[in-house]
């Protein structure tokens, strides 16, 4: 199973609405694939313009290592060199905090992930749990 990008769209829209419920500062919401590839981005109206990079170095780092953002920040508090190599070897494009929130099928396959950046990383992290799982699909926080 993959996201489409229907799921990919409702993941987006539903984030960004349970930011304005949760009155949180603009998002800005990646999904990606399980290969790390974009599917779709929105950067909501007064978010900084780097917030795409935040955006997916969360996700990214999610995806590819298995892990959500909770999970790898725990980690890098506790193995700060191996979070650093880590980096190294993903060209620094990871960003080891909550917001990056792994996708998985009804199986419990890892199908991709989603970055969820403008707030503090918990607030980021809800919304992207509360879009995923109006997608149908459960996020791994």
């Amino acid at each position: 199973m993959t996201i489409t990008l229907d799921q990919a769209r409702t993941i987006i829209q539903t984030a960004r609405a349970k930011g304005r419920d949760m009155a949180l500062k603009p998002l800005s919401v990646v999904v990606l694939d399980a290969g790390g590839h974009v599917l779709a981005f929105e950067r909501e109206d007064g978010a900084s313009p780097g917030r795409f990079g935040i955006a997916q170095g969360k996700a990214y780092g999610a995806v590819m290592l298995g892990m959500a953002g909770t999970a790898q920040m725990a980690r890098a508090e506790q193995q700060a060199f191996f979070m650093a190599a880590v980096n190294g070897v993903y060209g620094g494009q990871v960003v080891p905090v909550p917001g990056g929130v792994l996708v998985r099928d009804a199986a419990g396959q890892v199908i991709g992930a989603v970055g969820v950046t403008g707030d503090t990383s918990d607030n980021d992290a809800e919304a992207a749990r509360v879009g995923i799982e109006a997608a149908g699909l459960t996020a791994e926080i």
